[in-house]
């Protein structure tokens, strides 16, 4: 029991108040009992309120903030406005219309990038090759893989990209791969190489007096394709089996025939429309699909996620019946739109943005000029564009002649240790498997001239040069020997040697020695 001591009155207080226009009317909700003191001229009940902080506070805070020397940054360039530890690179665009998009490299790293609705393949690959300081500028593509279905497919340039991630399962692990394709218009270089006389549909126009080449060439130009048939294994649905059967690939879209290999029109099964579908290769096929040869390709709808059940999977017998195919695909559906890129792919060095170009160089190289100090003039101003790029060309191997001749004094200690210099070159790619290199090159097209070298996995202390040649991945082995006691290469059984892995490169990049083409295109692995 709680004593109060003193004059006490009751009074009642609202809990709850709802103020109105000049606080007109005060209703009372609820009521509770509380006590106060009887006091004459109670003064009125103040509520607590937030103490302004004034001015003359500020102004002391700032002269003690400008009494301590500034410390400057040492990386200025990294961030974003003064004060600001942000980097530039992690904010979005002041634009709002941009979108994030992130590409890996060969490497697994990634990189993300802001790029606009509207950006397509060709204008994203300009991007990261300025961005990834790369030293070539052509032949970039972007790769759409599905690594659990082991699909892929090169990605036209016209195509937008926000518009291709938007088919995109969400759960899925879809990503864009930024790599090196060198194949992507070689049937516009090649015809007759990419669609071979067998598979071209008996119904194509030949009575006109065009050989096969020719017919090939004038559909080409006009931006179609010759209608190809031929049979292809297919894998039936729900089940593991794979079946044999006639296809036909024409204008209006893909046919199977029901009996054999009749064209009859009764016989002629509509399986596709070629409008409203992508052609994937397919990676790894025996093993995730039980395929009965390497050479797999699939259909799918291209509006649709990709899932299992909407896949056509398709087998062919060998790599140049696969291609065939998969190039027919595209030329039926995009037409001339294939051939206005393949004419813009060979002027992209010219048109990139941000960059100014001036012959394929850039502005500063553009200012140089080529100097011949060998006679006693003093030099001269080298005018015949040959003889400059023979200059440049004889330069930059200078070192090379230097070594070859280091390598051949007789009191080298050395001479008999191998030479590690190709492990710097883009060319060489350390203990991949066969399986492997022949994946690596197919990736990047099997174009003639692709090449990379490899440590043996069957042979010690030697290499394998790796070739591709008419869609073919030859494997050549390169043996070290010695000579004087110098350590060499070679690779036919020494009558031509070599000091080191480099020196075998350059000689075949202009003799084709016992290769049946010179080494034309690195197969090099991008780093983002």
């Amino acid at each position: 029991m709680m004593e109060v001591a003193g004059p006490w009155t009751e009074v009642f207080e609202s809990s709850e108040r709802k103020e109105e226009s000049g606080r007109a009317e005060t209703l009372l909700e609820s009521s509770t009992l509380t006590l106060a003191p009887l006091v004459a001229d109670s003064p009125s009940i103040r509520r607590s309120q937030p103490i302004l902080i004034t001015s003359n506070r500020l102004k002391g805070v700032e002269s003690f903030s400008s009494s301590v020397p500034s410390i400057p940054n040492p990386f200025p360039e990294l961030c974003s406005p003064s004060k600001s530890p942000v980097l530039i690179s992690s904010l979005p665009p002041t634009s709002s219309d941009k979108h994030p998009i992130k590409v890996y490299g060969e490497d697994s790293h990634s990189r993300s990038m802001w790029v606009s609705p509207g950006a397509t393949a060709r204008e994203v690959c300009h991007m990261l090759v300025q961005t990834a300081h790369c030293s070539d500028q052509e032949n970039w593509a972007l790769l759409e893989l599905h690594p659990t279905l082991g699909l892929e497919r090169c990605l036209e340039d016209h195509e937008v990209v926000l518009e291709v991630q938007a088919t995109w399962s969400l759960k899925g692990d879809t990503r864009l791969v930024f790599c090196k394709n060198y194949a992507k218009y070689e049937f516009f270089r090649k015809p007759v190489l990419f669609f071979p006389e067998s598979m071209i549909s008996d119904s194509a126009d030949v009575s006109k007096g065009m050989t096969s080449s020719e017919l090939i060439q004038n559909l080409l130009r006009s931006g179609t394709c010759p209608e190809i048939q031929g049979f292809l294994h297919v894998k039936e649905p729900s089940r593991k089996a794979w079946k044999k059967v006639y296809f036909f690939l024409r204008r209006s879209g893909l046919y199977c025939s029901t009996k054999g290999s009749s064209k009859e029109p009764r016989h002629l099964q509509y399986v596709a429309d070629l409008e409203d579908l992508n052609v994937y290769t397919v990676v790894n096929s025996r093993k995730l699909y039980g395929a009965p040869a390497d050479f797999t390709f699939c259909i799918k709808p291209s509006r649709n996620p990709v899932r299992a059940q909407d896949l056509k999977i398709l087998c062919a017998e060998n790599e140049q019946t696969r291609t065939c195919w998969t190039s027919a695909f595209r030329l039926f559906k995009y037409g001339k739109q294939l051939q206005c890129n393949y004419q813009l792919s060979k002027s992209a060095p010219r048109s990139l943005e941000g960059i100014n170009v001036t012959g394929g160089k850039s502005k500063s190289e553009a200012s140089l000029v080529a100097m011949d100090f060998s006679g006693k003039a003093g030099g001269r101003v080298i005018q015949n564009l040959k003889e400059a790029q023979n200059a440049e060309r004889e330069e930059g191997q200078a070192w090379r002649r230097r070594e070859a001749l280091r390598c051949s004094l007789p009191n080298l200690n050395s001479g008999a240790r191998p030479s590690s210099i190709h492990k710097t070159q883009p060319w060489f790619h350390g203990g991949v498997s066969r399986r492997e290199a022949q994946r690596l090159i197919e990736k990047q097209g099997l174009v003639d001239g692709m090449f990379l070298i490899r440590e043996s996995q069957q042979h010690a202390q030697c290499f394998v040069l790796s070739l591709c040649y008419q869609l073919k991945t030859k494997h050549y082995l390169v043996i070290p020997c010695e000579d004087g006691g110098r350590k060499y290469f070679t690779m036919d059984d020494g009558l031509t040697l070599f000091i080191d892995l480099l020196q075998l490169v350059e000689f075949h990049q202009i003799n084709k020695g016992i290769l049946p083409v010179c080494l034309k295109h690195p197969c090099i692995c991008v780093a983002l």
